[in-house]
């Protein structure tokens, strides 16, 4: 009798076991809760470049120096990344350097966008949204296409004892990877000489790289300058600029569209477009192509202007938006040899179906269309100002006021009538200038935040 009660416990604990360790197995997981704050991580560079590595959003990100990611490596930074850099100059300057034949994929989204700051930078206002010059900036080297000799440079804001610092080849689908709602602030901090770097620098990058949604915001020196190649630049918003908000040189042929630049008032242009360096007349020429740009100058400025063209370049604009500025677009005529006013009466040259207003005062169209377009150089002349006169209203360019300020670049006026015709590469609008209903740039931009 006692060994079969002892039998009837044994079973029945062990069925209870059996049980108990079956409930076990059909339990969820515990859950892992993923740590809200990380690690402030220095990036520093013994000649090794940073390697092929990920830089994670939970982290914050210190760049000390000049920190490159070397030809073969790759860099990828997830989505809400936020990279800091150490304030200096000269030799003390810090800096991100995509080295020719590295490759970096940052790849923001509309409400996690990566940002490149000032060490400095709390993030939360201590900063002035005008301060400028805390250290470097962004530079992209790539294997595209240069007109100058020799066709490989070395880029300006690094020293020609750094060799990783050149760029130009012969490829001009190049590849640098992807730069997509970057948000780079407080640049420009001086090299020597009055050498600063720009927000984001393009030297010979080609057209395979995707550089998309994009801020630059108060930097020392130029918004974006592109060194030949053929980079495509699209939706760019360009804040309080030191210089100019795009500049161009040495064969730049990218395309380029929804682009706003907000003037400063000690800033320079809307835009430096120059052709060649060494030589100026090099080939291939500089002849871009740019849709939907929309410029606004600051209004207390009795300098600033709209654009330049010189050294031989050339270039497009259509369906584009200028307003506020002291002087118009200035085309350069030499006294002998190749010069931008050639590439103009070349057909390579043309401003048409875009809108100007309050440039030099000028509110309407007055017989005065110089104030738009006009010649300058040594052989500026009565015969190329009328002829540039002639040519702005044919090529239906018009005064009026769209509306646009900087706080609102979307125009409380839309300019739709007389539009050009969309090339291959753009999307095709129903609009002049860089919005048109929408702004585009609220909310990842510390802009329009």
């Amino acid at each position: 009798m006692k060994s079969n009660l002892s039998r009837f416990i044994f079973a029945t604990s062990l069925l209870v076991v059996v049980l108990l360790a079956s409930c076990k197995k059909d339990e969820p997981a515990p859950i892992v809760e993923t740590p809200t704050t990380g690690e402030t991580i220095t990036i520093t560079d013994d000649g090794n470049g940073i390697g092929t590595t990920t830089w994670k959003a939970i982290n914050i990100y210190v760049l000390d120096g000049f920190c490159f990611v070397n030809d073969g490596q790759t860099l990828t930074i997830e989505a809400g990344t936020v990279i800091k850099a150490k304030s200096g100059e000269g030799a003390d300057a810090s800096a991100l350097i995509i080295a020719k034949g590295g490759k970096i994929m940052a790849e923001g989204t509309a409400t996690k966008p990566i940002i490149f700051t000032a060490e400095a930078d709390d993030l939360k206002g201590n900063v002035p949204n005008d301060a400028r010059g805390l250290w470097g900036g962004v530079i992209v080297l790539g294997k595209a296409v240069l007109n100058t000799v020799p066709t490989e440079q070395q880029i300006e804001g690094i020293p020609t004892t750094e060799l990783r610092g050149s760029y130009g080849g012969t490829n001009d689908a190049d590849n640098s990877g992807v730069l997509k709602y970057i948000s780079i602030r407080h640049g420009g901090t001086n090299i020597g000489e009055g050498n600063e770097i720009n927000g984001l620098t393009l030297g010979a990058v080609g057209a395979a790289t995707q550089i998309d949604y994009i801020e630059i915001l108060s930097t020392a020196d130029d918004g974006i300058e592109c060194f030949g190649g053929k980079p495509n630049l699209k939706h760019v918003v360009i804040n309080n600029v030191g210089d100019d908000g795009l500049d161009y040189d040495q064969g730049f042929r990218g395309n380029v569209q929804f682009y706003l630049v907000l003037g400063a008032t000690d800033g320079d242009k809307g835009a430096e477009q120059d052709g060649g360096t060494s030589p100026e007349d090099g080939t291939p020429y500089a002849l871009p192509t740019i849709y939907n740009a929309t410029y606004i100058g600051d209004n207390t400025s009795t300098e600033n202007s709209v654009m330049c063209f010189r050294d031989n370049a050339g270039g497009n604009y259509y369906n584009s938006i200028f307003v506020n500025f002291a002087k118009g677009i200035d085309i350069e005529k030499l006294a002998t040899g190749e010069d931008s006013y050639n590439r103009f009466s070349n057909g390579e040259l043309k401003i048409e179906n875009n809108v100007f207003y309050n440039i030099n005062s000028q509110t309407s169209l007055n017989a005065n269309e110089n104030t738009f377009l006009y010649s300058k150089g040594a052989g500026s002349d009565a015969t190329s100002n009328a002829a540039l006169a002639t040519y702005f209203t044919t090529s239906n360019n018009s005064v009026a006021n769209p509306g646009v300020s900087a706080s609102n670049p979307v125009p409380t006026t839309p300019q739709t009538a007389n539009m050009a015709s969309y090339t291959s590469g753009f999307d095709a609008v129903t609009y002049k200038g860089a919005f048109g209903t929408t702004n585009w740039a609220q909310g990842w931009t510390l802009t329009f935040e």
